[in-house]
């Protein structure tokens, strides 16, 4: 038996014990098939080389209309479905014999047929969605924040969360003129003893001409807007803790001087640490939350901490915590500040135990760090400042990510996340019931709840509500209305009226899959929006791979777990999330134009597996626990410790079929998705660097100008990217030196240049390049201003 014959027959005989696994577990038929038809051909081919070269052609056509059956006329399921059967067959398009020509012939003729048919596949896209989005301006003037046209004073550049800037000297038709204006690095990278998030997700805040921003050990770096020079630097010297889930900081908070907004603090470049300068007296302040679960107050202008605020300048956030353990509460995202208050929330870590920390969220006085009211979701009525020796709900939701505020409405909208353990509800009283997975609007002066609307109920699936909601004013049949804009993890955006929380476009609940595990329960339906982004349930026709092989293992994982649509419980078995807890949309939110009345987001749709292991009295979980979300938590305390990772096949790719990642463009009177594209390349995932236009996941989000350009980066290709807000096509790219896994911004400098700013730094859980770079964009001197 030759060579050919040997690999014929051994590829064979692999597909036929794949292939007769996954019949067993209900699958397809085909990759049974195909083994025999690969050991028959590889046993024939030396002596029968004209009835294998025939068996093979009737092979070819079958596979390609199987392949037709399950995928449509889309590249990326054909190529790998049918790519390596094409290759095999070369060598059975050279004839032994004269004899052979005719046969051979006639394979060829097969093979160049569907070889053709399959190039010309390239040119379609059936995932993609054309249109024009916002081409005229709906409302002349519309409320956008109290920061100065040049500036970017909050998160979202005003705490009403649009990630809108008024700026327009970048368009869609000059924006290629764009050039690196500045480089910086901070110095702050991934230590060996950091937790594996460790994350550089950080959007930098622009005042006067000043830039500050935080890196993920809680350093605040203050930069001059025009170079990118270093004026000061606090390190606010946080211990290394692995027990934390997340090593970041995703941004600072700015209290204006008494004068106003439009009055920046005389910053000045100091020698030394800005640490070791002596508190001081401020009139505008910076408020960074730290990784060890302190809330500073610091001098804009020296980086002085602030004598009058809490204890100089330092106030402790686990004070009146049920549970301290060291690393299970911190702060990630900035605090909101309004209204004479600063209101923080903080992360808990997910499934490491039963009793942790308190999901509180406090506000403090911007000036003294006096305690002014707390709401614990656990406790929601008693809103009054705690008393000293009492303590808040243990383990209670969270919040997490950005919130925003309306100060003319007095009111602070929370994204809210869940009780941990996040797969086990048995643990949760009837308040923790109604806030988990939600959006609640609280009182800025009292804290008490004004409306709350929950998008998950009795969430088994960690699908907390990851991002910072947009606020604007929306045209609508009735006519305008102040409308909350919010994306999910599940993929439905919720437009609500944010004075009532009642729906704007229509919510219904849909019967939802039931069988959770004994001593717990199941929603028996699930709100969908009418505005969403929401996948198809996945087929095992939908499992994807670079050969069979991994193709038929992904099949097999496919068949092996519990899936039965979007909120399949969890289990011991394990199941499918789909969408997964990574989210379709998670704290990188959207982007609003309320001139456009349109959004700009950047779904995504990746599979995760989640199983339940149960905890046995006096045994503990083979291998690591607790190095992250990702991986095996151990729930002390519960019967069940959880297990969560992507849906990956052996050769470590997503085992569903791409696209994997997109923009898109809705209109948010009408509800419609107006465009929808594939978005970013495999470059940076591969072995070898192919810039094939996958459309891949990513996480970080998006802003709109004046101009009617977008920004965006966050891909795990490592580019910062220039979208048309219209049609939504690529404009512009930069290549970024390590990952843009945070938010882009646009200012004014001093000469009156539009910049762009970009932090690079990378995702440690998604594996993107790590670093620690700022990265400042304007247009060519020469370019068309």
């Amino acid at each position: 038996m030759g060579l050919l014959a040997v690999v014929f027959v051994v590829l064979g005989l692999g597909l036929i014990i794949g292939g007769g696994w996954l019949l067993s577990l209900g699958g397809s038929l085909y990759y049974l098939v195909a083994g025999l038809v690969l050991v028959v051909v590889g046993i024939m081919a030396p002596r029968r080389r004209t009835t294998a070269q025939g068996l093979y052609a009737l092979f070819l056509i079958a596979t390609a209309a199987w392949s037709l059956w399950e995928s449509g006329y889309d590249w990326w399921p054909l190529a790998t479905r049918m790519g390596w059967f094409l290759l095999l067959a070369i060598p059975l398009l050279i004839p032994a014999s004269r004899n052979d020509r005719g046969p051979a012939l006639g394979l060829g003729a097969v093979w160049a047929v569907i070889g053709v048919a399959l190039l010309a596949s390239m040119l379609n896209d059936p995932h993609r969605i054309e249109g024009r989005l916002g081409e005229e301006v709906v409302m002349e003037d519309p409320r956008l924040g109290d920061s100065p046209r040049e500036d970017w004073l909050a998160w979202g550049r005003t705490n009403l969360g649009q990630r809108y800037s008024p700026l327009d000297q970048i368009t869609p038709d000059n924006v290629d003129n764009l050039e690196l204006a500045w480089r910086y690095q901070t110095g702050d990278v991934k230590q060996p003893e950091d937790t594996g998030e460790t994350t550089y997700e950080v959007t930098p805040l622009k005042v006067g001409n000043t830039l500050y921003l935080c890196t993920p050990h809680n350093w605040l770096v203050a930069l001059d807007a025009d170079t990118g020079d270093e004026r000061w630097v606090y390190k606010a010297g946080i211990e290394p803790n692995n027990q934390r889930q997340h090593q970041t900081c995703r941004g600072v908070s700015y209290l204006p001087p008494e004068a106003g907004p439009g009055t920046a603090p005389a910053v000045r470049t100091i020698s030394g640490p800005a640490e070791d300068q002596s508190p001081v007296s401020c009139d505008a302040h910076l408020y960074l939350p730290t990784a060890d679960a302190r809330l500073l107050a610091l001098d804009p202008a020296t980086g002085a901490r602030c004598q009058d605020f809490a204890d100089n300048g330092e106030l402790d956030l686990l004070h009146n915590m049920p549970f301290t353990q060291s690393g299970f509460y911190y702060s990630t995202s900035p605090p909101v500040v309004a209204n004479g208050v600063v209101v923080v929330a903080g992360s808990v870590n997910d499934n490491y135990d039963i009793n942790s920390p308190s999901g509180v969220i406090r506000a403090y006085d911007t000036h003294t760090g006096e305690l002014v009211w707390n709401w614990d979701s656990g406790n929601p009525e008693q809103t009054d400042p705690i008393a000293e020796n009492e303590t808040y709900t243990t383990s209670s939701p969270n919040s997490w990510s950005v919130a925003s505020a309306d100060e003319e409405l007095g009111l602070v909208y929370f994204p809210m996340g869940n009780r941990t353990p996040d797969q086990l509800g048995m643990y949760r009283s009837e308040h923790e019931e109604r806030f988990s997975s939600s959006v609640v609007a609280l009182e800025l002066d009292t804290g008490q709840v004004a409306w709350v609307r929950q998008f998950v109920h009795h969430d088994l699936w960690d699908m907390d509500t990851p991002a910072q909601p947009s606020l604007l004013d929306l045209e609508t049949d009735e006519g305008v209305q102040p409308a909350l804009v919010v994306p999910t993890k599940q993929g439905d955006v919720y437009v609500l009226n944010r004075e009532t929380g009642e729906p704007i476009h229509p919510i219904t609940e849909e019967p939802a899959p039931q069988g959770a595990i004994e001593g717990d329960y199941t929603a028996p339906t699930q709100p969908v929006s009418d505005l969403n982004f929401n996948p198809p349930p996945l087929r095992e026709a939908d499992m994807w791979g670079a050969t069979p092989f991994d193709q038929l293992a992904c099949r097999i994982q496919f068949r092996s777990l519990k899936y039965e649509g979007r909120y399949t419980p969890p289990s011991e078995q394990g199941t499918i999330v789909y969408p997964g807890n990574f989210g379709v949309f998670n704290w990188g939110s959207i982007a609003v134009d309320p001139k456009r009345q349109v959004m700009f987001g950047m779904p995504l749709y990746m599979a995760f597996v989640s199983r339940l292991v149960p905890n046995e009295e006096g045994v503990t979980p083979e291998g690591p626990v607790n190095q992250g979300e990702q991986g095996l938590n151990s729930n002390t305390g519960a019967p069940y410790s959880v297990e969560l990772k992507p849906l990956m096949s052996p050769l470590g790719i997503p085992c569903q079929q791409p696209p994997w990642g997109y923009v898109a463009g809705a209109d948010l009177r009408t509800g419609e998705v107006v465009w929808k594209h594939r978005n970013g390349t495999v470059r940076d995932m591969s072995p070898l660097p192919v810039p094939f236009r996958l459309g891949v996941p990513g996480i970080g989000g998006p802003v709109i100008t004046e101009g009617g350009v977008v920004f965006l980066a966050a891909t795990v290709d490592d580019y910062l990217r220039a979208y048309d807000l219209t049609t939504g096509e690529q404009l512009w790219r930069a290549r970024l030196p390590a990952g843009g896994q945070a938010t882009p911004m646009t200012y004014l400098n001093s000469q009156g240049e539009q910049m762009v700013v970009q932090v690079a730094g990378g995702h440690g859980s998604i594996g993107t390049t790590l670093g620690d770079y700022v990265v400042a964009y304007k247009l060519a001197e020469d370019g068309d201003n």
